[in-house]
């Protein structure tokens, strides 16, 4: 009889089973409700199915299903069944690619004679889905060699190709490949891990289909994607679908059009869009404040062209680390210009124009500045992935010794101004090395690192590490926020380069009298002004904070003969200050005031008889309550403190 071996736990405890027994086994001995929860397990920090035998010593990690590790491994799985089910339902189908992504998974697909998907197709594919599930068929793991693997799926180009993309030299036989099969008739290439079993899904729901490329690629075929979202219960399904019905009624695109506050008219081209006056108003509002708190904050103003010759995007090393993403060159007296797609080699020029001492650093400088980006058509997003945008970019050239603490300062004004706007969740991502692309020494790259860490260590902020996530010139830290409905974003930046002061020699003189090269920091805090204005725009449906409404008040006379004390109470607001409509009594005030809150005011003024002969208004707040008689003295102060006390 074997001896027993011996694995770790989590909590740093030992247990000792059986040899073979699996990791599937023992979750079972820990607990029946782990059991019923296990969907893979991690041993020595590396995933694998719960069917997988466990070796002596190991440190055994179960992963379950509420778990963002075991809800990626439900909707891996619930990918395969939803191919399983289309290439039942449509002979002759070809599938690509289908992994997890956030709340849900996709799969690729090409059809027969170009076909695309219906509403009804997805209905029907559904429905063979949960037969699949009712069926309870085992996710089975297989290993080939890379020939066998090409043999398995000859009839399926798209897994052939990533096939042949495995280095033959690794692994006895050519390369070793790995599939799970389901049943005889359906088996899919795959890394894994996966459920032990169909049964153990269920929750799930198809959402839509979009045309996808192959792998990215504009010149590749176009596939069909199939969207879905699949979850550990009912209840968390059901939750989710809540909030994209919610966020879908937040929808910024929709809300710009409502609202009249922006729109990108096919006429501008894709990913180009126009402010009309009340999201001009919004953005003007927004840009004034930051550029207040910046100036309060020791930044200084800047201001650079929209394009410039090739030559310096050269020397900063865009046109060979991030050419892609910069829109192709104009031709213009013998030089290529290129349209800027960021400010920061042009606040270097700023600084190399004169000799700098110790004495002026850090300098701090701000520009909201725009900038255009080549983005591909299929990412485009309203407001959230545009090609020409404003960045509100600032960059602090400084000493070593003072990179850690500007990182600090820069952490907390950055959390300060979004707290201005009414958010109050954080989360931080530090990114380090590029594995690829990226330029710099390993001690430069490590110092940096260091800095952003320890910065975010003196903050309250939690943060966690994307392992190769920096640009190719340094690490950075991005700062997230939940919106209302629970929404993670990604928003601002921090980045520690040393790059670009070396690339053009950027100096400063030091207390020794020698010559030493400075930091640049590089930060965007809306990251754009569209995008942030897209997400405050879906934060608060609409409904945007007094200080920040375009309309701040309308005022509507009950009948004509009010127009004149309407017209005198716009004024006084006015002259304190705020943003006011007056609407004449063309229609019945009923209807006025349901006009009022579709359009989200803060505040609607009615006034009558006995306001003008009392100088008083009647105050409808945006949440429903109403008040008569209210002195226009006393609302005025009202909403300043309102308006001043949000933005403190």
């Amino acid at each position: 009889m074997a001896e027993p071996i011996t694995v770790s736990l989590p909590d740093g405890s030992a247990r000792e089973v059986p040899a073979g027994t699996t990791a599937g086994e023992l979750a079972a001995q820990i607990g029946r409700r782990l059991a019923q929860a296990a969907v893979a397990a991690t041993v020595d920090g590396q995933q694998v199915d719960l069917s997988v035998p466990l070796p002596s010593g190991a440190t055994v990690a179960v992963v379950t299903d509420g778990s963002e590790a075991g809800r990626e491994v439900l909707r891996h799985s619930t990918a395969h069944v939803m191919a399983q089910a289309v290439l039942d339902l449509f002979p002759g189908a070809k599938f690509a690619i289908g992994p997890p992504i956030e709340d849900g998974f996709y799969y690729d697909f090409e059809l027969p004679g170009g076909a695309t998907f219906t509403d009804e197709d997805l209905e029907r594919i559904e429905a063979r889905m949960r037969e699949i599930v009712a069926e309870d068929q085992p996710f089975v793991r297989e290993e080939h060699d890379r020939d066998q693997g090409l043999e398995l799926f000859a009839d399926q180009p798209y897994k052939r190709e990533i096939i042949e993309g495995v280095d033959p030299s690794e692994g006895a036989g050519g390369g070793q490949v790995s599939a799970y099969r389901n049943t005889e008739r359906f088996v899919d290439l795959c890394r894994g891990p996966h459920v032990p079993s169909t049964g153990r899904l269920g929750h799930f729901k198809l959402q839509k289909v979009a045309g996808a490329y192959w792998r990215g690629d504009e010149r590749r075929p176009m596939l069909q994607r199939i969207y879905g979202t699949a979850w550990e219960s009912k209840a968390a399904l059901d939750a989710h679908l809540e909030r994209l019905r919610e966020a879908e009624r937040r929808n910024h695109r929709r809300l710009g059009t409502e609202l009249d506050l922006f729109s990108m008219p096919e006429e501008l081209g894709a990913g180009l869009v126009v402010w009309h006056p009340k999201g001009a108003m919004v953005r003007k509002l927004m840009e004034d404040f930051s550029r207040a708190e910046h100036e309060r904050a020791g930044y200084q103003y800047a201001y650079s062209p929209h394009l410039a010759r090739s030559g310096l995007w050269e020397t900063s090393g865009h046109l060979d680390f991030y050419a892609e993403s910069m829109y192709p060159p104009m031709e213009m007296e013998g030089a290529r210009y290129y349209a800027k797609p960021m400010s920061c080699p042009f606040h270097v020029l700023i600084y190399r124009s004169n000799q700098r001492s110790y004495r002026e650093l850090p300098l701090r400088l701000f520009e909201i500045a725009t900038v255009y980006r080549n983005e591909r058509s299929g990412v485009l997003n309203g407001l959230l992935r545009a090609r020409g945008f404003n960045q509100d970019d600032s960059h602090i050239f400084c000493t070593p010794d003072q990179a850690v603490e500007e990182i600090t300062a820069l952490v907390d004004f950055v959390l300060r101004m979004l707290r201005a706007f009414g958010f109050e969740e954080f989360e931080a991502t530090l990114s380090t090395r590029p594995e690829e692309k990226s330029v710099g020494s390993d001690d430069d790259w490590k110092a940096a690192t260091e800095a952003l860490g320890l910065a975010l260590e003196r903050t309250s902020l939690s943060f966690d590490v994307d392992e190769g996530g920096g640009a190719f010139y340094g690490p950075k830290i991005d700062v997230h926020l939940r919106d209302a409905i629970g929404r993670r974003w990604q928003l601002s930046t921090i980045q520690v380069d040393f790059q670009l002061p070396q690339r053009f020699g950027l100096e400063y003189v030091g207390a020794d009298n020698a010559r030493h090269r400075p930091i640049m920091v590089h930060r965007a805090l809306f990251g754009s002004v569209e995008r942030f204005f897209a997400i405050l725009l879906e934060h608060y449906a609409g409904a945007f904070p007094t200080w920040l409404a375009p309309v701040q008040v309308r005022v509507l006379p009950v009948r004509d003969d009010h127009a004149a004390y309407a017209t005198e109470v716009g004024a006084r607001l006015r002259g304190a200050g705020f943003r006011v409509e007056e609407v004449g009594a063309d229609e019945p005030l009923g209807a006025r005031i349901r006009r009022a809150k579709l359009e989200k005011l803060p505040w609607v003024l009615v006034v009558g008889d006995d306001d003008v002969a009392g100088g008083t208004v009647g105050v409808n707040g945006r949440q429903g309550e109403v008040e008569r008689g209210v002195g226009v003295d006393d609302f005025v102060a009202r909403l300043t403190a309102e308006v001043t006390g949000t933005r403190v």
